[in-house]
């Protein structure tokens, strides 16, 4: 979705995955993560973790971490292309289970030297959390505190936060637990980035957190150029975008595929209270056509919402510009 940072070291949780992945047999794990797939995400009370051991989180790391880890860093670095000059210094990742969007801040800011707690309820997704981290090379990574904490109603959250994240936790929530959580991360946070699966329904959740974050006093830095209402009317369509993913051998195996990547599409909001945020370009909502002779962009724009524009060869410059383009970039470049 968006270049590399050039403060990014690109140090992601795979390789260690792989290490602790040789104890686990094949068959074991495939049959595992099937299993899990059917039934962990949005169907299980979260006071009964379907996780029950170290070979179930295990499994589910290794399909899930590193997509999940792929969303959140296009996410963060379209955050700090908005806000290239701010750093947290202390972070709050809610329902964090094994660390993903733990490992994506540490990649984002990788010269900074913010404090982790992670959240979560699951008590053997945060022993593999903590055991991951510390084969990190990131110093946020391996101090990060790992903190047992049912998320909903009654959750507190330290005053002053700099960054919260709340990535893939909120579709497992009732609806009240997914307001209290989203109210309490704006109490508490100066900026907090929100990530959901790419689906309507996903999309409807990072809307609806959207509109707290922005009744609390947050202004949207990414993906809308705006905080204003979405233009997208409700029903015909939702906005989401796609990170690419190398796929392991037991992504292979579990889905029968032969291709070395996946696609994971992904809904998010970053916003920020209390912060000077930058007038934004439009944004590209949706794969660039290209077409001989044209590029058709779909974007988001401050004044107009939703609106189409069409870049040619004439344009020159321009033109090839548009070609390289990738879904979820801003436009028009900058100068």
């Amino acid at each position: 979705m968006h270049a590399p940072h050039p403060h990014s070291t690109g140090e992601n949780p795979r390789a260690v995955l792989a290490e602790l992945l040789d104890g686990l047999p094949p068959r074991q794990a495939a049959q595992a993560v099937e299993r899990l797939i059917a039934n962990y995400r949005g169907r299980t009370p979260t006071h009964t973790p379907v996780l029950r051991d170290r070979s179930d989180v295990l499994a589910y790391a290794a399909y899930r971490m590193p997509a999940t880890f792929e969303a959140v860093r296009s996410a963060l670095e379209a955050f700090r292309d908005g806000l290239p000059d701010w750093e947290p210094v202390s972070h709050v990742d809610i329902g964090g289970g094994t660390g993903a969007a733990t490992w994506a801040v540490a990649a984002a800011w990788a010269e900074g030297r913010h404090r982790t707690t992670v959240l979560d309820w699951a008590e053997p997704a945060l022993a593999l959390g903590a055991e991951l981290a510390r084969g990190a090379g990131s110093e946020a990574l391996r101090t990060a505190e790992w903190r047992r904490q049912a998320i909903g109603p009654g959750l507190a959250l330290p005053d002053g936060t700099d960054l919260v994240t709340v990535s893939y936790v909120l579709g497992e929530l009732t609806e009240d637990a997914r307001r209290s959580v989203t109210d309490e991360a704006a109490r508490a946070a100066r900026a907090v980035v929100v990530i959901e699966p790419g689906t309507p329904d996903g999309y409807l959740r990072i809307i609806e957190a959207r509109d707290r974050l922005i009744a609390a006093g947050f202004r949207v830095v990414a993906p809308c150029p705006h905080s204003a209402a979405c233009p997208i009317e409700p029903g015909t369509d939702w906005c989401h975008f796609s990170a690419r993913v190398s796929r392991s051998s037991l992504h292979r195996q579990v889905k029968g595929g032969s291709l070395p990547y996946e696609d994971e599409k992904f809904s998010y909001v970053a916003a920020v209270r209390d912060l000077p945020v930058p007038a934004a370009p439009a944004r590209v909502v949706r794969k660039p056509q290209i077409r001989k002779g044209q590029v058709l962009l779909e974007l988001c724009t401050p004044e107009d919402g939703l609106t189409r524009e069409t870049v040619t060869k004439r344009h020159g410059a321009l033109y090839k510009i548009a070609r390289d383009t990738d879904w979820g970039d801003t436009w028009p470049p900058e100068e």
